[in-house]
């Protein structure tokens, strides 16, 4: 049985290739998309909204869209469309610039370069606020606040850091290429 592609790195097909000396993961949740658009929940045995779906994302839940008749791995076209509701929702996260760029790499020889340069990028992202909320348990509103100023040390050093991490992933696929980092 092959491993199919899932919402989250850390959820296998049912079937894993190894075991996992690990804490126990969560079983694969599996969503089923029928042509009428509904999407229901194999979990639950009920229909779910992709507003639901979004919150499955936000708990870290892992999961997997299929098409209900072909069993077509659909995750990644679901992802997308939560993606496109949030960003024609009001406060989006991508500039017109940054979208038409992501465009052009379509295609692009760098193309598979840029989906791990950006994979590594948001990671590196998660895990610096994965560390401030760990560091900031328990603060008052105030002291959140003092917590999260630019001028704070603490902050300096998790953005220098996060900051580092960037630049040396992206020196990396430069010199791939032999081209120079400025």
């Amino acid at each position: 049985m092959t491993t199919k592609k899932t919402a989250f790195p850390s959820a296998k097909s049912v079937k894993s290739e190894k075991p996992v000396e690990k804490a126990p993961t969560k079983s694969l949740r599996v969503i089923k998309k029928y042509p009428n658009r509904r999407l229901y929940d194999t979990d639950t045995s009920s229909y779910i909204t992709l507003a639901e779906v979004k919150r499955l994302v936000m708990k870290s839940e892992p999961f997997m869209v299929v098409d209900a008749k072909t069993n077509d791995d659909l995750t990644r076209s679901i992802l997308l469309q939560i993606i496109l509701e949030e960003e024609t929702g009001g406060a989006p996260m991508f500039t017109e610039a940054i979208l038409a760029n992501i465009i052009r790499f379509y295609g692009n020889s760098m193309q598979g370069l840029m989906g791990s340069y950006l994979e590594k990028n948001v990671q590196s992202f998660t895990d610096m606020q994965s560390k401030m909320k760990e560091q900031a348990k328990g603060l008052s509103p105030e002291a959140w606040t003092t917590y999260m100023s630019p001028q704070n040390p603490l902050m300096q050093g998790m953005m220098g850091t996060a900051m580092e991490q960037m630049q040396k992933q992206t020196e990396t696929m430069l010199n791939a290429f032999g081209l120079k980092a400025k």
